[in-house]
Formats: C-alpha cells, sequence, structure tokens
C-alpha cells in the first residue's frame, strides 16, 4: 500500500506538471504544431467508425485501455484481499462513492437544463481522478492522516467502477454483434484459463489484445477491455505480503503501475488537457456546460461525499476516519472534486463530432478540478490536527493484515 500510494503521488505530480505545459503549448505559437500532431491521421484505419488512427485516437482507445487494465486489477484487488473485501468495508466506500456520483450529475443537470444538447454530459462531473488527488495528499505530507489517504484510495477505486459502467452503458450507441459475440468468445476463455490454475501471463496478456481488437470493433468504447481482461487475471490471496511473486494479478499491477503513472496517465493529460483561451471571454468561461461540471466537481462532490460520510456515522453505519477530524475529512471531500483524467475521458465521448463543446466541457474540467484541488489543499493545510494524530499514525504503522482483517502486532505476540 505504502508502494502503491507513493506512486500515485508522484504520477499525479507529474500529471499536474504535464497539464501545466499542455495549458501553456494550446496558448502559445506552437498550437497549430501541437493540434496537427494530435488529430493528422497517421493511420491504420482499425475501424470504419473511427477512421485513420491518429495520434489522440491511440492514446484515448490504446494506451488507455492499459490505464483502465490498471483500474480493474486494482478493483479486483481490493474485492478478493483488500479493503473491500466484505461487506462490512464495502458498506461506506460505496455510499460516499455513490453519492458523490449522483449529487454532481444532478447539479450538472439543474445548472444545464434549459439547453437539452448538454444532458449527455451528466456523467462528466462524476468521476475523481485518484493521481490527481493523492499527489495533492502528497503535498501536504504527515499533515494527512493515513486514514485520509485510504479513504480517499478507497472512494475513488469505487468511483472508478461507476464511470467504467457509466462509460459502458451511457456512451455506447450502437452495437456489432459479431465482434461483441467474438469478445464474449474471448473473454470465456480466459475464464476458463483462469479456473483450470494457468498462470502465465503472457498468455493473459495475447487474449486481452484480441479482447480489446473486438471490443473495439463492437462499439463499446475499447478501454473497457482493459477492465474485462483485468477481472480474468488469476489472483492469489496474500495477506500481509501484497508483493507475493506467485500472484499473476500482483505481478502484473506492480508491472504497469510505473508505465501507467509516469507515462500513459501525463501524456494522456497532455494530449486532452491543451485548451486555446484565444478570444475566449467571461462569457464562453461560464457558458452553462462548463459551469455545470465545474460546479458538478466542486459543489457537488463535497456536498454528496461529505454528507454521506456525515449521514452514515451519524446513523451508526460506519465510524469516523481514525485520527481524523471532520474538518480534515471536508477536505478530502473537497480533493474529490479533482475529476481530471476520468472526466476529460468521458468528455471526449459525450460530445462526438462536437469539438466546440469538448473544448468548452475541458474548461470546466480543468476550472473544477483546479478550484477542487486548491480549496481542498488548503483546508488540509489549515486544519487542526486531531488530538489522536500521532497516536493513530504510529498504531496504523504498526498494523498487518491477517487474513482478510486488521491486526496490530502486539495483537499476535503469544
Amino acid at each position: 500500500m505504502r508502494q502503491f500510494l507513493a506512486s500515485e503521488a508522484a504520477g499525479g505530480l507529474l500529471l499536474m506538471g504535464a497539464t501545466a505545459l499542455a495549458m501553456i503549448v494550446a496558448n502559445s505559437p506552437l498550437y497549430d504544431l501541437y493540434h496537427h500532431a494530435l488529430h493528422d491521421p497517421i493511420g491504420p484505419a482499425l475501424t470504419p467508425k473511427l477512421g485513420p488512427m491518429t495520434l489522440h485516437l491511440w492514446i484515448n482507445d490504446g494506451l488507455m485501455a492499459i490505464f483502465f487494465l490498471l483500474v480493474g486489477l486494482e478493483i479486483k484487488r481490493e474485492f478478493v484481499d483488500g479493503r473491500l473485501a466484505t461487506w462490512s468495508q464495502r458498506r461506506l466506500p460505496f455510499i460516499a462513492a455513490g453519492s458523490g456520483m449522483i449529487v454532481p450529475a444532478a447539479v450538472y443537470l439543474m445548472l444545464t437544463a434549459g439547453t437539452p444538447e448538454l444532458v449527455r454530459g451528466w456523467a462528466i462531473p462524476a468521476a475523481t481522478d485518484i493521481a490527481f488527488a493523492i499527489g495533492v495528499l502528497a503535498l501536504l505530507g504527515k499533515r494527512a492522516p493515513t486514514s485520509l489517504k485510504l479513504f480517499l484510495t478507497t472512494v475513488a477505486i469505487v468511483d472508478d467502477m461507476g464511470a467504467v459502467a457509466i462509460i459502458a452503458l451511457a456512451y455506447t450507441d450502437s452495437l456489432n454483434t459479431l465482434a461483441l459475440g467474438a469478445g464474449a468468445a474471448i473473454l470465456f476463455v480466459m475464464y476458463l484459463l483462469n479456473k483450470s490454475g494457468v498462470r502465465a501471463l503472457w498468455v493473459y496478456m495475447l487474449l486481452a489484445l484480441g479482447l480489446w481488437y473486438a471490443v473495439l470493433l463492437s462499439g463499446v468504447h475499447a478501454t473497457i477491455a482493459g477492465v474485462l481482461a483485468a477481472a480474468m487475471i488469476p489472483i492469489v490471496k496474500t495477506p500481509g505480503a501484497p508483493d507475493a511473486v506467485h500472484s499473476p494479478l500482483h505481478r502484473l499491477e506492480h508491472a504497469i503501475t510505473p508505465l501507467v503513472a509516469f507515462f500513459i496517465v501525463p501524456l494522456f493529460g497532455f494530449a486532452n488537457a491543451g485548451v486555446s483561451l484565444a478570444g475566449m471571454g467571461v462569457d464562453q468561461i461560464f457558458a452553462p456546460l462548463p459551469l455545470g461540471i465545474a460546479a458538478g466537481l466542486f459543489v457537488g462532490k463535497q456536498v454528496g461525499i461529505f454528507g454521506a460520510v456525515w449521514l452514515c456515522c451519524r446513523l451508526g453505519f460506519a465510524q469516523r476516519l481514525r485520527g481524523a477530524t471532520w474538518l480534515q475529512i471536508y477536505g478530502v471531500a473537497l480533493l474529490c472534486g479533482i475529476g481530471f483524467t476520468m472526466s476529460l475521458f468521458i468528455g471526449a465521448l459525450a460530445f462526438p463530432g462536437r469539438p466546440d463543446l469538448i473544448e468548452e466541457a475541458k474548461i470546466g474540467v480543468l476550472l473544477g478540478s483546479l478550484v477542487s484541488a486548491l480549496a481542498g489543499y488548503l483546508l488540509l493545510r489549515l486544519a487542526p490536527q486531531h488530538l489522536r494524530h500521532e497516536e493513530t499514525q504510529a498504531e496504523q504503522e504498526r498494523e498487518i493484515r491477517i487474513d482478510g482483517d486488521v491486526v496490530s502486532l502486539e495483537e499476535r505476540r503469544p
């Protein structure tokens, strides 16, 4: 977990830099070079729907499938051998993440109610960018209790599950049933191999490549293949030893985490965050679409997540996070409004063939994410520490996981 959080934090900081660089390039004399490099056809034409592939398509439909593969691996690990292994552990993150998706969507729909063509963008503010959010938490050092980091990570993972379902169900207009059947057949073969005890990762990766192409042809967004393939990767439960070499899922996750964190996600940010502000006035920035997205991320996320946590604790469904004050929990709810990667991704799917709306959506995502990041960081930086903060930190560092339960080292002594 320490290695995971460290890599996500570093990747988040790199993503911030890539985003800033994209904005600088898009508003400089290099904009034409930036635009043509991303959108000029470089081939081949993999599907009639997409036409000749461009660098932008290879990043969004190809490399991002590896990002979704990592998301799928994290989800499966957490459900089988992690913090979501039991229903009691799943309850608070599921409720918080669900509320944190519904309320932003409602805020967006309320602010864009007068423009029917914008309805398809309802899911844009529903996602949380785990890399960006953990990167901001990393800037706080030890001022952020471990319980907050784990809560943020868990909620973001559940949030990703919802985003994947939304992409598969809400943004698939037409289906190629033959290609869909081929994808289902490949998935079934992977399932049989898993059940037969096959642990050679190269076999699953070859089949995953075929699954990606079948899903691409089917009309469902190709990145969903990454999540489906991850569900078929064998996992060996390894309580207290997350780096066990005999667990294929753990090996694959640790192998691709640096690739995703330090190359794919920053490259995606650089390719998708570049918005030219030339000739853009206040009216365009605060148009219904960007305003609805920004308000959904900043207002909807904090209200949805903090409200759900407070209500669950109030009704006895869950206990308050150890070593964290309500003010700090509110700060983390603010950070959940950083929707960068997944929000940009959904924004591109929501308005196909409308580059003007996609650009407006980018402005809303950047604005909402920036305000959420700054507000969350400042609040957590200035918020008083919990009286038991240092004691809780030391206690959590001594804890290990045994058969899905957190047990302190002292309790294991004879």
